[in-house]
């Protein structure tokens, strides 16, 4: 089961003999469905090449902090915004006393000090180094300020001593990664979420669409499977890896679209409608493909039905989140589309130039009754984790008596 799917993985190694664990991680990651960039250090690459990392990841291995090789100037600020989270492993001694005492000498304590996502590190050292006062210090101060450690682990070591030092093994690591992303905010509930652009028909070959690729939609339907919630996704056409564990039901029109919508809306907790579906249809379609006779062609076209307005204005509806997708006024159109349909929550954004459709980026303006939050451009994978995280917030403040139990375990 690929129960990292989609995450970006960034993985510091550092010197020390557990390196050679750190490719069995990689090759674990990468099973559980993660993408992983490695970052090594000096020393550690004395215990093993960066070609076995190379291999194993499928990606350069990155190794100096000015590698005018690199395509960002800043490589590492671009591995840090990569990522979903960095994890050093194995950490020795020395690397973190360098991260407790905010040094940036090399790449990977840079990345470390520039990532505004989670950073874990596996320690892995000699017992008595383990336990020096310096070094648990420096464990002290690194567990304050939100470095999560990884262990470590008590048993022989390579030295020959046995005691407390040993790096987990890998498997024990990805299983507090899958910990950690399943934050199980809305376990028990159930979510009904719409994706893709719709297609309505001017003969059997023509049809009226958009640019939306659904990218957006199925991200929030992975990161509603993620925190725990049963997921329906409804999707019009869209070109992209349908999302594990998800019901998926496939629809072309915006008609479609309604009637599988009403079809499972009176079970859903919350409805999150991310589809770009079409504001207007032809009136009638043409049973056969229409030939260029003419040199103009009229088209009448009506107004497709809102499927959004009509879930919002159903006597007992689910928590409704609607998306606004603007070129001018985001703010203005994003709060008149909140109030006109009577939602709970709006995600909007800017579409056109480089985020938005057609990119794996975006940024997204979220507004509620009486507030509101900014995400910052970022891919569509880590905005629909954030704003299910909102969600989920704005949900359990409306519904108290819906409870929901955590699965992580710290």
């Amino acid at each position: 089961m690929a129960t990292l799917n989609g995450r970006r993985i960034v993985l510091g190694v550092t010197g020390g003999i557990a390196a050679y664990k750190s490719a069995d991680l990689v090759r674990r990651l990468r099973e559980r469905g993660a993408e992983v960039r490695v970052v090594m250090t000096r020393s550690a690459r004395e215990f093993v090449a960066p070609l076995t990392f190379q291999a194993l990841s499928d990606r350069p291995v990155h190794t100096e902090l000015l590698d005018p090789a690199q395509e960002a100037a800043m490589s590492h600020i671009e591995l840090a915004r990569w990522g979903d989270a960095v994890v050093v492993a194995p950490a020795s001694a020395n690397f973190l006393a360098r991260l407790a005492h905010g040094e940036a000498s090399d790449l990977l304590s840079t990345v470390c000090l520039a990532a505004d996502v989670p950073v874990f590190a596996a320690p892995a050292m000699n017992r008595q180094m383990w336990e020096n006062a310096a070094t648990q210090a420096n464990a002290r101060t690194l567990a304050e300020r939100g470095v999560r450690l990884l262990g470590p682990a008590e048993g022989g070591q390579a030295c020959g001593e046995i005691g407390p030092g040993r790096m987990l093994e890998p498997l024990q690591i990805v299983e507090l990664l899958e910990q950690h992303f399943s934050s199980g905010l809305l376990a028990g509930l159930n979510v009904l979420v719409t994706a893709g652009p719709t297609r309505e028909a001017i003969d059997p070959v023509r049809y009226i669409s958009n640019r939306s690729s659904g990218r957006m939609g199925y991200a929030v339907a992975r990161a509603a499977r993620e925190a725990g919630a049963a997921v329906t996704l409804v999707t019009g056409p869209a070109s992209v890896e349908v999302p594990e564990r998800v019901r998926v039901v496939r629809v072309t029109s915006a008609a479609e679209m309604l009637e599988a919508v009403l079809g499972d809306v009176a079970g859903a907790d919350i409805f999150i409608a991310a589809a770009a579906v079409a504001d207007y249809r032809p009136r009638s379609a043409a049973s056969r493909k229409i030939k260029k006779d003419a040199l103009s062609l009229a088209l009448e076209l009506e107004r497709a039905p809102d499927i959004l307005a009509g879930v919002a204005a159903l006597p007992r509806r689910p928590f409704t989140v609607g998306f606004a997708a603007e070129t001018e006024s985001l703010r203005d159109n994003a709060l008149k589309k909140l109030a006109a349909k009577g939602l709970d929550m709006i995600a909007a954004n800017e579409v056109g130039g480089e985020i938005g459709f057609d990119s794996e980026e975006n940024a997204l303006e979220i507004f509620w009754r009486d507030g509101g939050a900014a995400l910052a451009r970022a891919t569509k994978d880590r905005l629909a984790r954030e704003l299910v995280r909102l969600v989920a917030e704005r949900f359990h403040a409306k519904n108290p008596d819906k409870t929901h139990r955590s699965e992580i375990g710290g």
